[in-house]
């Protein structure tokens, strides 16, 4: 196993919480992390039929089987079983007593939010952080690779291509459990969806327009749309409240939080056709977004991360909440420095004053620097640019 950065998180949140739920897109190593920091818990996956009817019909005795408590996975199946639970742990008044897993954010955080609010603490874990891969030297050696492969742990545990598993991978859970969630009666209206939304990734979110390409209304688009995002395929980057006497862009940015799968629904089939590609600009973009996502998440933060833009074009790629305020990043796929590349700083530096700690420019090179008190950092460094506060 892969280390994790929320490894940490985990062990501190058992400290304070009766229960932990471990929340993440299918195959991100929800359970993988559980089993190995809770080694002494019985694990139990609610996959499991036999478990899963046994849980339904009689959940009281269920859970007696566990007087030291369990890893409960994919909880989502049997939500009934967190009333049982709520009372269990309110006995027992034991921390890290339970610990559960769910791929479908959507309807296991409801549950929660009814049943164990107060009790529970949520660690978000998305695929492998490039600070993660980094630590084992698992990070690919180029970043177009690194763009092509993405993230998701069996990519760096077993010698299967990307191709061959994300073909699999969105027949199998993108395809099937994001439609249940709808009840999406036309697949192929639905395959043209998805493949949409990553042909828009990085890109200012047109609902109207989108939905018009996949022959839908934009109200199902919206819907569909919000599916992807609590079944964690997808997020939506929201803009920055302050205007700073400008008029400001209000709509979000779509942004999908694996570029291999982004580039896999794109049709890009090999590194070489990547290389070249007119989306490499936007993967990389939605890479170093997804990368900042981790990094806070793993942290057991909340993420924090906005854009800026004026209705005159004039963007910040990223705006980060810290500690001494916001920090600005620029994001650049070229693997050279431009000079240009600082403008957009230099102009919000003027825009934004002393409420301005920082700015950073993220670039597809592999050099760190720093030019006219800009700090420029190269892609393998992307945790290094904006540390969570």
């Amino acid at each position: 196993m892969i280390p994790r950065d929320a490894a940490h998180t985990l062990v501190r949140l058992a400290k304070g919480f009766p229960v932990i739920a471990i929340t993440g897109p299918r195959q991100a190593g929800k359970t993988t992390l559980a089993r190995n920091i809770f080694k002494d818990k019985p694990y139990i996956s609610l996959e499991n039929p036999d478990e899963r009817d046994f849980a339904l019909t009689d959940p009281k005795r269920f859970l007696a089987r566990f007087p030291q408590g369990a890893i409960l996975d994919e909880v989502q199946r049997c939500p009934q079983l967190l009333s049982w639970l709520q009372g269990l742990v309110d006995e027992r008044q034991r921390m890290g007593d339970f610990v559960l897993t769910g791929s479908a954010q959507f309807s296991l955080i409801e549950s929660i939010t009814q049943t164990l609010a107060g009790r529970v603490a949520r660690v978000e874990l998305l695929p492998l952080s490039a600070s993660e891969l980094g630590q084992v030297n698992k990070l690919p050696e180029t970043l177009t690779q690194t763009l092509f492969q993405g993230g998701y742990p069996t990519l760096y545990d077993r010698p299967v291509s990307p191709q061959d598993w994300f073909s699999n991978y969105v027949a199998t859970y993108v395809e099937r459990d994001v439609r249940q969630l709808i009840a999406v009666r036309d697949l192929g209206q639905f395959q043209t969806f998805v493949k949409m939304c990553a042909a828009r990734t990085g890109q200012l979110l047109n609902l109207t327009a989108l939905g018009a390409d996949c022959g839908i209304s934009a109200v199902t688009a919206k819907q569909w749309l919000t599916v992807l995002e609590t079944s964690y395929i997808v997020t939506l980057l929201r803009p920055h409240f302050r205007n700073y006497g400008k008029r400001l862009v209000k709509t979000p940015k779509l942004y999908f939080l694996d570029s291999g799968l982004a580039t896999w629904l794109m049709g890009i089939r090999d590194v070489q056709t990547l290389e070249t590609h007119a989306a490499r600009g936007a993967l990389f973009e939605t890479w170093v977004v997804s990368e900042l996502y981790k990094q806070r998440l793993n942290a057991g933060l909340a993420p924090d991360l906005y854009f800026w833009r004026d209705n005159s074009g004039q963007e910040i790629d990223v705006l980060c909440e810290t500690a001494q305020g916001l920090q600005a990043i620029e994001i650049k796929s070229g693997s050279t420095y431009a000079s240009d590349w600082a403008q957009n700083l230099k102009k919000w530096q003027t825009l934004a004053s002393s409420e301005f700690p920082n700015s950073t420019i993220m670039y597809g090179g592999e050099s760190n620097f720093e030019r006219d008190g800009i700090k420029v950092w190269g892609w393998r460094d992307v945790t290094q640019a904006s540390p969570p506060s």
